[in-house]
């Protein structure tokens, strides 16, 4: 794996470090194929929930400039979008373990999208999400359209989006745009220790959650009901649910497995 994209796995959680800390993060084509490994690495049994963070000031700061105004390394839009972005977004979502996303800094253009796509989003308090793309004359991308209207609303969305503004982590909670977020001082702890707690729930319970969710973007209210029918029946064939309800008859704590 490249050295732009850090991968530890311990105990069943898989921590994702964005590492181009000299150029806050921002993605070039090594970086966005090293990142797409690494998810597709989270796939193993073992892994039961992931974390992506950053490395330095910022969590991402988006595209890299350098790469795509330099013409013998610009790989142009549609690849930028088909070949990096794009399949990073669906890994995310079609990943069956949660992920969290610890903003530890600025997370600006497709770097702030990303964040939005996964599962829980906790960011410092220093941190920022800024939609930089009208900055430059481009829209945004990396689902920021998909995801961002459906966390804030149309309105808001909008706004964010063509004016470019600075939405700061306070803001972006009252915004509903993320969980939750954190001081400074407490915020790796508190991400690590929501990573952790997640990997101790029944994963294939979370798994059919975010299917569950994801499908719900799109579907009407007879389709989602019946979808939650078949993902409920297979969760209650799973061990996890068995050892849920005889935790739960025996007033203890359930050892879930991720079975």
């Amino acid at each position: 794996m490249s050295d732009s994209i850090q991968l530890e796995i311990n105990n069943g959680i898989a921590e994702i470090t964005f590492n181009r800390p000299q150029v806050f993060n921002s993605f070039n084509k090594e970086m966005a194929f090293a990142l797409q490994d690494a998810l597709d690495r989270c796939k193993k049994d073992d892994v039961r929930a992931v974390m992506i963070t950053g490395n330095g000031k910022a969590f991402c700061a988006g595209q890299d400039i350098q790469e795509i105004t330099d013409p013998q390394l610009n790989p142009g839009f549609e690849a930028i979008l088909d070949d990096h972005y794009n399949p990073i977004v669906v890994k995310i979502r079609n990943l069956e373990k949660p992920v969290v996303a610890a903003v530890n800094g600025v997370a600006a253009g497709a770097g702030a999208n990303l964040a939005l796509c996964c599962d829980i989003v906790i960011a410092t308090e220093s941190a920022a999400f800024i939609q930089a793309f009208s900055k430059i004359g481009l829209i945004p991308d990396s689902a920021g359209t998909f995801f961002l209207p459906r966390l804030i609303g149309f309105g808001k969305a909008s706004a964010a989006m063509m004016l470019a503004n600075k939405i700061t982590a306070t803001e972006a909670d009252q915004l509903g745009m993320i969980y939750k977020v954190v001081k400074d001082e407490e915020f790796l702890a508190f991400a690590k220790a929501t990573t952790e707690k997640l990997a101790l729930l029944p994963t294939k319970a979370l798994a059919n959650t975010k299917q569950a969710l994801n499908e719900s973007m799109n579907n009407n209210l007879e389709q989602q009901l019946a979808l939650e029918s078949k993902l409920q029946i297979q969760s209650a064939n799973t061990a996890d649910y068995e050892e849920g309800v005889a935790a739960f008859m025996e007033k203890r704590k359930p050892n879930f497995k991720g079975k």
